[in-house]
């Protein structure tokens, strides 16, 4: 599944690409996603532009001029790549966005498990944003925070921070690798974890999805950026996906567990 800093990725990728373009029409090949794409997309956004483009969590944001915006999730194997209309739709290219000017960016989804909405509402009143945590990356998210919404929380440290709730964007991978960093194994209790852990955690969060971005994403099976590459960030992984391997810090064996249903990888050594 695209993560955060594959989806800020798109985004960058995108944004020069699209932003003051007109559409010309919305081509929907298959309208039945994880939510059916509104029949009336086309009609709702033709002759308008797009005023820029964002992101929100996992979401994408395409600001209309009519005042609309276009919240785009990529689901489990979602991409969006810029080409023309001299490029014929493959199997799984179910959307096409058609600019004035001939280029169109095209969304492709395997698996069906994106989606594509728009809304009138700003877009933190909509019932998919604005119950989600701070962003990794903003001023807003630090130890501070998570030490305050931890208390009395019994669930795993690893379960807490990937929850949309407490902060959105740190996914499965992205988790594991932080705690590494941070030294905190994954299964201690959230709300048992000191401020100055937290801090350390909140620090290392920032770290580990801002290099992530800085290298294009994690290299996922599904995963490619809008021009159709994959992301390079596997290439730089500490622990996640090297379960009997030798931790990089101490060389005692990497181990796996699962919890909450996902692939968990740390240090027994390193991380306590």
């Amino acid at each position: 599944m695209p993560e955060l800093p594959e989806v800020e990725t798109i985004c960058r990728g995108i944004s020069p690409h699209i932003t003051g373009k007109t559409f010309a029409n919305i081509i929907v090949r298959q309208a039945q996603l994880r939510w059916p794409i509104p029949d009336n997309l086309d009609v709702q956004c033709q002759g308008y532009s797009i005023k820029g483009v964002s992101r929100r969590a996992k979401y994408l944001l395409l600001e209309i001029s009519s005042g609309q915006t276009i919240i785009i999730h990529l689901g489990m194997s979602g991409s969006l790549r810029i080409t023309d209309s001299k490029h014929k739709a493959g199997k799984h290219d179910h959307v096409d966005f058609v600019f004035t000017d001939n280029a169109l960016l095209r969304f492709n989804d395997p698996r069906k498990f994106g989606s594509i909405l728009l809304t009138t509402l700003p877009v933190d009143k909509h019932k998919l944003i604005s119950a989600l945590g701070p962003e990794p990356l903003s001023e807003q998210f630090d130890g501070q925070h998570l030490y305050h919404i931890s208390k009395n929380k019994t669930t795993s440290v690893k379960s807490f921070i990937m929850n949309g709730h407490n902060v959105v964007g740190v996914g499965n991978i992205y988790a594991s690798e932080s705690l590494f960093m941070a030294g905190i194994h994954p299964t201690r209790q959230a709300g048992r974890i000191s401020l100055k852990r937290y801090q350390k955690l909140a620090e290392c969060i920032k770290i580990i999805l801002q290099k992530a971005i800085d290298q294009g994403g994690t290299t996922l099976r599904d995963f490619v950026n809008e021009q159709g590459k994959p992301g390079y960030f596997q290439q730089s992984l500490s622990v996640y996906g090297r379960n009997s391997e030798a931790c990089v810090n101490c060389s005692s064996t990497i181990k796996q567990i699962k919890i909450a249903q996902r692939a968990s990888y740390f240090c027994p050594k390193c991380q306590h």
